[in-house]
């Protein structure tokens, strides 16, 4: 299902914890499931959320390939974007464990955010720490290795398993400092616009603790009128 860009627009506003919490609300799947786990990092975890397709492929650097390198299936790549219902974000899955060699660096992400892509996802390595972050580009990745050894993308377009997450091509991920987590489509357009008012009942809590006159009764009385509110909402998504 394709989203407005006015609601893809929306939920770079709210953090990844808190479309995680408006996904429970759902009911639609287990809540230690659709997310990626600590071995994706961001490497510039103050940047901001953000949220595309999954434009996915496999990788590997820790044997040569028969032919071509990195750089041979970009072309193809950039042009698998088009047939994305939306703005891409790139996922590698590295084939090789532990990762042989960075699977991204300076030039791919160059290529990456030229064509349009809001960020790159990888369970393996990438290089070029300080290039990349002055392309203001996003990377999610296991760690920092300096080499590109023998890298070259494998296939493009098939489902990979990223972080524990499985991800298929045109999966819609939410990404920031916290993690990545998966996004599913039909429920996509209502979530971007319950975030505001999940946090407002979240905020109940917060202003209260922020008083002068706290007391355990007071906190019990606020809690409960901050999850009757995230009840409520979680019955009108549901219905």
């Amino acid at each position: 299902m394709r989203l407005s860009q006015q609601d893809l627009d929306l939920l770079t506003q709210y953090d990844t914890p808190t479309i995680c919490n408006v996904i429970e609300l759902f009911n639609i799947r287990p809540r230690d499931t659709g997310y990626m786990d600590r071995r994706i990092q961001a490497w510039y975890p103050t940047m901001a959320p953000i949220v595309g397709y999954a434009a996915t492929a496999t990788y590997r650097a820790g044997v040569a390939p028969r032919s071509g390198d990195v750089y041979g299936s970009l072309d193809q790549q950039v042009a698998g974007f088009e047939g994305l219902d939306g703005q891409a974000l790139v996922v590698f899955q590295d084939l090789d464990d532990p990762s042989a060699a960075a699977s991204f660096g300076e030039v791919m992400c160059s290529t990456y955010k030229a064509y349009g892509a809001v960020g790159l996802i990888t369970s393996g390595t990438g290089r070029d720490i300080e290039q990349v972050r002055t392309l203001d580009f996003p990377v999610f990745a296991d760690g920092a290795i300096c080499s590109h050894g023998y890298g070259h993308t494998v296939d493009i377009g098939v489902p990979v398993r990223v972080g524990g997450l499985p991800v298929f091509n045109g999966d819609l991920l939410h990404a920031d400092g916290n993690g990545v987590t998966n996004l599913p489509h039909e429920i996509a357009a209502q979530a971007a616009h319950a975030c505001g008012e999940y946090i407002a009942a979240e905020q109940i809590v917060l202003d209260y603790l922020k008083s002068d006159q706290l007391t355990p009764a007071g906190l019990a009385q606020v809690r409960a009128e901050s999850k009757s509110q995230i009840t409520a909402l979680g019955e009108r998504l549901r219905g």
